[in-house]
């Protein structure tokens, strides 16, 4: 998954996009007043490419994505599916556009049936869209399924129910759920947050597993970059606050060679194992570790109360557009236009 604007900074590496996010906006209106929890993202995928959007919570990860899964209308912007706007599709496209983009949740308990076994998990949506006919070609193709993501044997989970499993297990089931009708596109929301960390690299060993085998995209939701770099190092990673996209480009540069002072921020969050790496570190000063709220959004950048590298008159003023600041790389940030990337270390 690449983002694509108006620079050639983002524009999709190769190829025709299979999805793309133009200028997509959410705006919700609240006793507060309008929030925008979106603000004109522009993100594209090509077939088989992973694109990582980080942040931390509230920064708009989930709402860019539930757009994307076309599970909510955006205010203003188009989201296009293999060349056609997906709210102007009739009722027949519209349903063979969700069936190519499936969405794995964060809790897999909460989206997961807790009346149905797993079999009849699996076998409802391959009978409903007829990917199989008959009882027993469903069973067969389910029995398929566990195995595709480690749950072996099979028969040992097709007749238990969600709150027999174990929180991995049960995500496992919902990424199988996720693999019966095909899908061109997976939408993983924190899809491993709420996992054991020993679990959790098994389950993203699958996913990778899963995505080369298939060769499905991914639109891949974490606040964790850690998580971004073990899952998409290579894909492209996209970083959002409050909202706006600041930050993109191939996932090793964005972890190895950030330029974004939010994005330095969130990759000095990651702990370090190493106590001496930990006191030597050039860490990203704040000068507030407080978010603004999206009804009272500051002036001009967001993110200059919170920023180090804050300049009055300049990161106060307009706000920042994501612009090339390295070949491939781009960032909203008026300092580093300005001033210009420091290069990569070689």
């Amino acid at each position: 998954m690449t983002a694509v604007d108006e620079t050639p900074a983002v524009q999709a590496s190769s190829g025709k996009p299979l999805m793309t996010l133009d200028g997509v906006s959410q705006v919700f209106d609240t006793k507060a007043g309008p929030i925008r929890a979106v603000d004109h993202a522009n993100l594209s995928i090509n077939p088989g490419e992973v694109l990582c959007l980080v942040g931390e919570s509230g920064s708009g990860k989930t709402t860019a994505a539930r757009m994307a899964a076309g599970l909510t209308r955006p205010s203003s912007g188009q989201v296009m599916f293999d060349g056609a706007d997906i709210w102007s599709l009739k009722k027949n496209d519209f349903k063979d556009f969700r069936r190519s983009v499936q969405y794995v949740h964060q809790d897999p308990y909460a989206s997961l049936n807790p009346t149905r076994t797993i079999q009849q998990t699996l076998t409802a949506p391959l009978l409903k869209h007829g990917v199989v006919k008959g009882a027993k070609a469903a069973a067969e193709r389910a029995t398929e399924l566990l195995a595709k993501v480690d749950l072996t044997p099979p028969e040992n989970y097709l007749s238990k129910y969600p709150h027999q499993l174990s929180g991995g297990q049960r995500q496992r089931v919902a990424v199988a759920r996720a693999l019966t009708l095909d899908p061109k596109i997976i939408i993983a929301d924190e899809s491993t947050s709420m996992l054991d960390v020993s679990i959790r690299i098994s389950v993203l060993a699958m996913l990778g597993r899963l995505r080369d085998e298939l060769g499905v995209g991914f639109l891949f939701i974490t606040h964790d970059l850690a998580i971004a770099k073990y899952f998409g190092w290579r894909g492209r990673t996209a970083v959002m606050y409050l909202g706006r996209i600041v930050e993109f480009g191939p996932t090793p540069r964005i972890i190895n060679a950030p330029t974004h002072p939010y994005t330095r921020a969130l990759i000095d969050a990651i702990p370090e194992p190493d106590p001496d790496l930990t006191r030597t570190k050039n860490a990203e000063s704040l000068r507030s570790l407080e978010i603004p709220s999206l009804a009272h959004l500051p002036s001009g950048c967001a993110f200059h109360p919170r920023c180090g590298r804050f300049e009055d008159g300049l990161c106060d003023g307009e706000v920042p557009q994501l612009l090339q600041v390295r070949p491939g790389q781009s960032a909203a940030c008026h300092v580093v236009q300005r001033d210009g990337a420091d290069e990569p270390a070689a």
